[in-house]
């Protein structure tokens, strides 16, 4: 492989002739090799958006020569562009703070600046990866606010949107599913009538909850702590630079960034990722209810409830043929558990931090993103192979309503519960129906019977 020699503080260091990146990342790609895992780009798009933005800020003050400005902002426009992504190559896992990923940006849009310019890649007296790409800036500010431009990006453009198509598509079912009355379950013991759309209702509303409490809890990311630079002072920032690199990132974005109230707090804390992670943890637990339930409600089809049918998606055994699993409520949990771990990790990972600043930023980058990115994913795809084609078994979903001994609950008013109590007993013990037993002891007329243990009404709460 042929090299290239590109200094840093620390010497010299050979690069790749063809690499975009220097010699700050290419001591991060001999210092990391943990995981393989890279940055997603929504990341690397949020990054050369601030790099973008900073560069026009600069120009505004008079500090950045016009004609590297325009260098820096059309490579940030390509890697926009989606170009130059093979470039950013270190692994998540790396120094604290995420000064080797911003160093990686720095680099890649100074070669390539230079490249526009009509200079080689590496000639840092022209494009300087620290005194030009990186003016008024600092990993510490940048890091921060490219984790709340990307998470904040994909929170509205897919998650929120996969929560409502859901949300949506339940709701349809709890229409489509009102008039089957079925037994309810308490301690998955049988327990009073529900009907289906009742049930379902209940999934649904979880979703709209979710939906309003996700993008509530998102607002907190609006707030960005740009400009700030090491410490949250400003030092080293030009003139105007909140004011006009805020401007171009919401120009970029078409959202509505802001300064925080207090800048040293936004340095200090990830309070506003653990906002969101707290509403995407109550997310997580409605979703693995619902794909709990379905795992249990079309349990069988001989033996469990079937009280639904999933909609049959692929053979579900390499031994027993015919065999058709549950696989998108199975996918769904897992979804639900690798988030939840990610959550963990997040958590852990915001209680770190140390005076002046949290240097865990990166693990929390990635792992907000990934996040949001399967979640979006395993929600979309439940809705699209699962909820749409559910079927519902009216007729088992009536059987056993009407076979539950828990429709003695019905009888209690008019004639008490210890004698209701005895009736549920008897009735298990002979294996006969509620209504079978009160007919053969004539304890009620027919009329006051059919009324108390309408099953529809039952459903219907109080009168």
């Amino acid at each position: 492989m042929n090299y290239r020699i590109e200094r840093d503080s620390m010497g010299e260091v050979k690069i790749p002739i063809n690499a975009y990146y220097g010699a700050q990342t290419q001591r991060a790609i001999d210092n990391f090799q943990v995981s393989g895992l890279r940055f997603p780009f929504a990341f690397i798009r949020a990054q050369a958006i601030i790099k973008r933005a900073a560069a026009i800020a600069n120009r505004k003050a008079g500090k950045l020569k016009s004609e590297l400005a325009e260098a820096i902002i059309d490579a940030a426009e390509e890697i926009l562009a989606g170009e130059l992504t093979e470039q950013f190559v270190l692994d998540i896992f790396q120094a604290g703070a995420g000064t080797s990923q911003n160093m990686n940006m720095n680099e890649v849009l100074a070669n390539r600046a230079c490249e526009l310019l009509g200079a080689h890649k590496g000639d840092t007296t022209l494009v300087n990866p620290n005194d030009h790409v990186n003016m008024s800036q600092s990993t510490n500010d940048t890091f921060h606010v490219a984790i709340h431009l990307a998470a904040y990006g994909e929170i509205q453009e897919r998650l929120l949107p996969a929560i409502e198509s859901l949300e949506k598509e339940l709701r349809r079912k709890s229409i489509e599913f009102d008039h089957i009355i079925k037994t309810g379950r308490t301690h998955l013991q049988d327990a009073v009538p529900i009907r289906l759309g009742q049930e379902f209702s209940a999934y649904s509303s979880m979703m709209a909850n979710s939906h309003r409490r996700v993008k509530q809890a998102a607002e907190s990311l609006l707030e960005i702590c740009i400009g700030g630079t090491a410490v949250g002072t400003g030092l080293n920032t030009v003139e105007n630079y909140h004011q006009n690199v805020i401007k171009e990132i919401n120009e970029s974005t078409g959202y509505e960034f802001r300064l925080p109230e207090n800048m040293f707090e936004a340095f200090q804390s990830f309070d506003s990722v653990l906002e969101v992670t707290g509403a995407m943890r109550v997310l997580i637990t409605g979703l693995r209810k619902i794909a709990d339930d379905f795992r249990l409600l079309a349990s069988g089809p001989r033996t469990g409830f079937a009280e639904i049918t999933l909609p049959p998606v692929q053979p579900g055994s390499s031994i027993m043929p015919g065999k058709v699993n549950p696989v998108m409520a199975e996918m769904f949990d897992m979804v639900c558990f690798h988030a939840m771990g990610l959550d963990t990790a997040i958590t852990s990972a915001a209680q770190a931090g140390q005076l002046e600043l949290n240097v865990m930023m990166p693990i929390i980058a990635y792992d907000l993103l990934s996040e949001i990115t399967i979640l979006s994913g395993g929600i979309n795809s439940f809705t699209r192979r699962c909820v749409e084609g559910i079927v519902a078994n009216e007729e088992i979903c009536r059987r056993y309503a009407e076979h539950s001994s828990a429709i003695a609950t019905a009888l209690s008013p008019v004639i008490g519960y210890l004698e209701a109590a005895k009736l549920a007993k008897e009735a298990l013990e002979k294996n006969l129906t509620i209504r079978e037993l009160v007919i053969g002891k004539k304890l009620l007329d027919e009329k006051t019977l059919e009324k108390l243990l309408d099953l529809r009404r039952m459903t219907e709460g109080v009168e």
